[in-house]
């Protein structure tokens, strides 16, 4: 027998650490399960191999594992959860499903994560534990969700719903992009014609205009300040944004700034509500998926909370946990929250009252995914002509301040030329 040192999470998902006796590393590990506890690290002994290993385990438990890729690209991504989902759909268990992906016959970096992953759960480690291990590849949102479809026996399940999410994001993406295309190369042209008007044009006028000695239009005047500013100081205009994208992007990896950042993107129009319907749509459907399967309603949030990257709505649902945790039912802990809408409320009391919560909650993210799509459609409707008005305003603000200026200054000059109106002596 050998001694052996582990580290393993409980089913409250609290790390418990301690020794055990055992034959083998894979008895250590069948010891570990028989008593509820999902393997994370396991050390035999004091050997530079198992210590090594022991390491992997547990930089793949806590996100920081270095992996075999480095990152997979989105579309790889949906690739890879699109067909594990679908393999398990059809009967395989996860080694065999895994062994597939690792057998692909192009090259990609997903035969590179198959393969990492089929001997991670060969060893013992759990499924989302082994895809911590893969570095950056995939986020702590989906390896929380696969955690929960562990708890809850619908890893199945759970993979197409993200499948799912990562088509829409990706739809999303094209959709956008498409947008945007048509709207760049105007906005693209009115910066040209912008550069030419400020660079080129405008000097030229505004010395012909100060020759006159005519009071020019306010809107005039403004825009050969701005033009002079931008010419002298255009060095510091740079800097600055520069400093200012800095410095934001470094108070939002703070805590106070990233749950700041976190509570105000909710509140943004447009934005947040597009934030708000996509998390009402997950927490719905995965705290449906979670209570049909038998996963307890006070885990089920407790695993929401931790598949939560946002921390204002993480903070929201450890409240909502402590409710429910004290007794309360989760109709009146979301109504004392103040932040989820009345209809969900409805909808999850009439579940309550009928017994069928999970039902309840499947229904109402069924609407909030309708509700999505329809707002990310008006999104995408919305940018084309929001630019093209955006660069017809400035640049019509710009040639209308130039037309002023020439049109007062003409003016002007008629009105100061002696006998312009009289009529030659005879």
């Amino acid at each position: 027998m050998e001694t052996f040192r582990f580290k393993a999470a409980n089913e409250t998902g609290a790390v418990e650490t301690g020794t055990l006796s055992a034959r083998s590393k894979s008895d250590a590990y069948d010891q570990l399960r028989a008593r509820k506890l999902r393997p994370i690290a396991i050390e035999a002994g004091a050997t530079a191999a198992a210590g090594k290993s022991a390491a992997a385990a547990a930089g793949g438990a806590s996100g920081e594992g270095d992996g075999p890729v480095k990152s997979l690209p989105n579309a790889q991504l949906l690739l890879f959860t699109e067909e594990l989902s679908e393999l398990l759909d059809s009967g395989l268990q996860l080694e065999p499903a895994l062994r597939i992906i690792e057998n692909r016959g192009e090259k990609s970096a997903l035969k590179s994560v198959g393969a990492y992953l089929r001997q991670q759960v060969r060893d013992g480690v759990s499924f989302s534990n082994a895809l911590r291990g893969c570095g950056k590849c995939f986020s702590e949102l989906f390896c929380s969700m696969v955690a929960a479809g562990e708890a809850a026996g619908a890893l199945p399940k759970i993979l197409r719903r993200q499948a799912e999410y990562f088509a829409i994001m990706a739809d999303l993406r094209r959709r956008v992009a498409g947008a945007l295309i048509y709207p760049s190369i105007v906005f693209s042209a009115g910066i040209a014609l912008l550069i030419i008007f400020m660079t080129f044009l405008l000097p030229q006028l505004t010395q012909l205009l100060k020759r006159t000695d005519q009071q020019l239009p306010l809107v005039t005047r403004m825009l050969i300040g701005t033009s002079e500013f931008f010419a002298g100081y255009w060095w510091a205009v740079l800097l600055g944004i520069g400093l200012a994208i800095a410095a934001f992007t470094w108070w939002r990896r703070t805590p106070d700034g990233r749950m700041t950042w976190d509570r105000v993107s909710l509140q943004i129009p447009l934005l947040g509500k597009i934030l708000r319907g996509r998390f009402y749509a997950e927490f719905s459907q995965t705290l449906s998926t979670l209570v049909a399967n038998g996963v307890t309603l006070l885990n089920g949030l407790t695993l929401l909370e931790r598949a939560t990257p946002n921390l204002h709505l993480k903070k929201i649902l450890v409240r909502l946990s402590e409710r429910v945790g004290e007794g309360g039912a989760l109709s009146s802990s979301l109504r004392a929250s103040n932040f989820f809408p009345p209809e969900l409320i409805d909808m999850i009391t009439v579940g309550e009252q009928t017994g069928n919560l999970a039902g309840a909650l499947e229904r109402s993210a069924k609407r909030y995914d309708r509700e999505f799509n329809t707002v990310i459609a008006q999104v995408t409707n919305l940018i084309q002509p929001l630019t093209i008005m955006v660069v017809a305003v400035f640049v019509g603000l710009v040639a209308y301040s130039m037309i002023t200026g020439i049109l007062t200054s003409v003016s002007g000059l008629r009105g100061g030329r002696p006998g312009a109106t009289q009529s030659a002596p005879r």
